[in-house]
């Protein structure tokens, strides 16, 4: 069995599946894929997100605003506690830094400040962070060890980052989740990268719908992909399959506290 430990359920693309949600996690539960992850990036999507992981029980949720989202709703730190205490809610995020985009020192400075808000809702529900890093490393390392995030942890999802930034991660309890990109041909440096992380500390993530791993890179990813992240990962790594997956399964069970 495999968990998709980061994959936006309410924005998968239904019409292969009739319109139907339902369809699509059986046919991902058919090539083994148990636990969903969903993570929410507004407080405006995250009733859908209740919605779908509600309906099954190795579905699960986070709440949280993504660092890319401007135009939505700025929850203040006792909504977002209230949200999380949902029993589905298995953590906060997604939520991070994300500059790529962002140069202006003032939109930078609200993406910190909504950042910190996040962490301190996690350390109040007692529950992980998932976090999104972008153009914004050592920030984010910055700000994780002044807030004290080893209480809690977290995963650092979609994993691109240096090794340094990775270090720095698993020092501070951070699980690294790898997504499809690290199938990509010109992701050797991530490859190197993933042989040096414990892989009692790895998860895996289609992040769908975007990132869909080789062989089916282009395509609107899905749940379903995971087992072609989870074959090359094992392959990278020199262990079975079937280690693999049992011991990645066991890392999202104990990151979800479940």
């Amino acid at each position: 069995m495999l968990a998709d430990s980061h994959c936006h359920l309410d924005m998968l693309d239904l019409e292969p599946y009739g319109g139907d949600i339902h369809n699509a996690i059986a046919a991902a539960r058919a090539k083994g894929v148990k636990y969903i992850l969903c993570p929410g990036t507004s407080v405006e999507n995250f009733p859908a997100v209740l919605k779908i992981v509600e309906t099954d029980q190795n579905l699960f949720a986070a709440v949280g605003v993504h660092p890319g989202e401007e135009n939505v709703y700025q929850p203040n730190l006792q909504e977002l506690i209230n949200l999380a205490q949902n029993k589905k809610v298995v953590a906060i995020g997604e939520t991070g830094l994300d500059f790529y985009y962002i140069k202006d020192e003032i939109k930078r400075k609200q993406q910190i400040e909504l950042f910190r808000l996040h962490i301190q809702a996690a350390k109040s529900v007692k529950k992980p962070l998932i976090l999104h890093a972008r153009d914004a490393d050592l920030d984010i390392i910055r700000i994780l060890q002044e807030e004290e995030i080893k209480k809690v942890g977290g995963v650092m999802h979609c994993f691109t980052g240096s090794l340094d930034m990775a270090k720095a991660a698993l020092d501070l309890g951070f699980y690294i989740s790898f997504s499809g990109i690290v199938t990509f041909k010109n992701a050797e440096h991530l490859r190197n990268i993933a042989k040096n992380v414990p892989v009692e500390k790895i998860l895996i993530e289609t992040d769908s719908p975007y990132l869909a791993p080789m062989p089916v890179r282009g395509k609107s990813n899905e749940p379903l992909y995971l087992p072609y992240i989870a074959g090359f990962m094992a392959n990278l790594l020199g262990i079975s399959y079937e280690a693999f997956a049992t011991q990645t399964t066991e890392n999202f069970l104990q990151f979800c506290h479940i």
